[in-house]
């Protein structure tokens, strides 16, 4: 990736040449404040000096694209809490998108599916809504379910699981906390439709519990205004995918506080 805000003025900064030379070096800030952006999806909530380093741009540059983004309503800031927090001075500022940002990565035809959604429940009941959910999530798990088989433990079955949600659209990773392993997916390509159908993210729930062959726990949801979806994967003895253990799951992602503290998982899906 071409380096901006280095030593060197940017080409936006010092061309004076023809109107064309302008476009280009506008096309290349839109370029990096898109991939900004995306690294405040898959990555936030996140510190500008890390995004400088991800990118391998200085930290002057990093800001000017995050205050854009900021200004523009795409991203908003918040303190680091003081448990992350590294020797004294001013706690660090952390970046995320707004529903806004994440939109430019894909919220296509939300109107239409609730619509629809709506629909179905009216004519055929709510449970014909929970059965698409479950449907949906069985055919996207589908595609994975050999590698989800293979893989004997809790880590690498959640580390397989988020690698089959990414490259769904979900921009998910995972890491292993005290309790067990905590699942992040940054990006729900249906969070609108599924703030006016929780189904969806019950459906979901229900499946990553049967795909890794253990009960999980849903701590957080883009749909109920978390900065990602999270999911606490307890560290168990596996059964063999499709034998559908109990789920721990809340509409929406909803979760009462007294089960909030199972687990040393940051408030709000923190980024992983």
């Amino acid at each position: 990736m071409k380096k901006v805000g280095t030593s060197k003025p940017t080409a936006a900064a010092t061309e004076t040449g023809p109107a064309g030379h302008l476009g280009t070096a506008a096309q290349g800030d839109g370029r990096t404040r898109h991939t900004v952006a995306r690294l405040l999806l898959e990555r936030g909530p996140i510190t500008a000096a890390a995004v400088a380093e991800e990118l391998g741009v200085s930290p002057t540059a990093v800001r000017r694209h995050l205050d854009v983004l900021v200004a523009e309503g795409e991203a908003y800031t918040r303190e680091s809490s003081p448990r992350g927090r590294r020797g004294r001075g001013r706690p660090a500022k952390l970046y995320l998108l707004t529903e806004s940002g994440r939109a430019r990565f894909g919220h296509a035809y939300d109107d239409l599916a609730v619509a629809a959604l709506r629909f179905i429940a009216e004519h055929e009941g709510e449970q014909a809504v929970r059965e698409f959910a479950e449907r949906r999530m069985a055919a996207l798990v589908a595609h994975h379910r050999d590698a989800l088989v293979a893989a004997r433990t809790p880590a690498e079955r959640a580390e397989v699981l988020a690698d089959a949600l990414t490259r769904e659209g979900y921009a998910a990773s995972a890491r292993s906390v005290g309790s067990g392993e905590q699942l992040c997916q940054h990006h729900c390509p249906v969070a609108h439709v599924a703030a006016d159908f929780p189904q969806l993210c019950e459906a979901e729930t229900a499946a990553f519990a049967e795909v890794l062959g253990t009960h999980v726990q849903r701590l957080a949801t883009i749909a109920n205004g978390d900065a990602a979806c999270t999911t606490h994967v307890p560290t168990a003895r596996l059964t063999d995918p499709g034998q559908s253990p109990d789920s721990e799951q809340t509409s929406a992602g909803s979760v009462p506080k007294d089960r909030q503290n199972t687990a040393p998982i940051p408030a709000g899906g923190e980024s992983v």
